[in-house]
């Protein structure tokens, strides 16, 4: 019993809660793969006493978490398919936290030609039309969703398409493993491209077309639909990611001097 009085007492004078609170986050394995969970996580802990329990997954599956009433808030990045969610009423609202940009990744020999592209639209059609080995995430995550949309606006269709194109059903990180096995083409995210280790003979080779913008939101799963999830907690956690802390924790984060992600949340 005295230990217990001694630490709450301890945890008064340092301002900090006596006990953890905890609750569950569904992000995408983009986020988890750039590395920054690992700088916020320590951070919240500190800040607010909590402990945030990371699902990681695709877009798709992360809403239907959030559907099931299985996480408290999710982070993730297809917006067409976040306004589906709250049109469901499994969300309470969106909030924009940061962005980055989808980049065409392939071999430094570059046969297709992405390189010398002039658009997005221009780099799949350079692809396609070489019948160069692309992968796919295949995932229903966000980045699959975008590729997928890159796709039909270049008036291509993956259903048709040969042996060349290859949907692995796979997480960032190991959509990009795949790609430097093959030596082939993939759409990333900027963040996990300058995260991830094996490169290969693999290269940055196409970005910078408007379209490639690539928005993470958070949004809290509506607790008047699942009343277990904790609210508080989601709004709480959310309060803290856009907040100053979280804006200079994002932006100074870097890879090789390079910024992986900017703070966009309106104050």
């Amino acid at each position: 019993m005295k230990y217990t009085v001694f630490g709450a007492l301890a945890a008064l004078v340092l301002g900090t809660p006596a006990l953890s609170e905890d609750m569950k986050l569904a992000v995408t394995t983009s986020f988890h793969n750039s590395g920054l969970a690992e700088v916020l996580l320590p951070q919240i802990k500190v800040d607010l006493g909590l402990d945030v329990q990371l699902l990681v997954v695709g877009t798709g599956q992360a809403i239907r978490l959030g559907e099931a009433g299985d996480v408290d808030a999710i982070l993730v990045h297809s917006q067409k398919a976040e306004e589906a969610f709250l049109a469901g009423a499994n969300g309470t609202h969106r909030r924009e936290i940061m962005y980055n940009d989808f980049v065409f990744i392939g071999p430094e020999a570059d046969p297709a030609a992405v390189n010398s592209a002039s658009s997005a639209k221009e780099a799949l059609r350079k692809i396609a039309g070489a019948e160069a080995a692309f992968v796919s995430r295949g995932d229903d995550s966000g980045t699959h969703k975008k590729e997928l949309s890159l796709w039909v606006a270049a008036d291509l269709k993956p259903d048709a398409f040969g042996n060349w194109y290859n949907a692995v059903g796979a997480g960032m990180g190991a959509a990009l493993n795949t790609a430097s096995g093959m030596d082939g083409y993939i759409m990333s995210d900027r963040a996990s491209w300058l995260n991830f280790a094996n490169k290969g003979d693999l290269g940055l080779l196409y970005s910078g077309d408007p379209v490639l913008f690539n928005q993470y939101a958070y949004l809290p799963v509506n607790p008047e639909k699942h009343d277990h999830v904790k609210a508080g907690l989601a709004i709480k956690l959310e309060e803290w990611l856009v907040s100053d802390t979280a804006k200079q924790l994002i932006n100074s984060y870097q890879i090789n001097g390079e910024s992986l992600f900017v703070f966009n949340a309106k104050q």
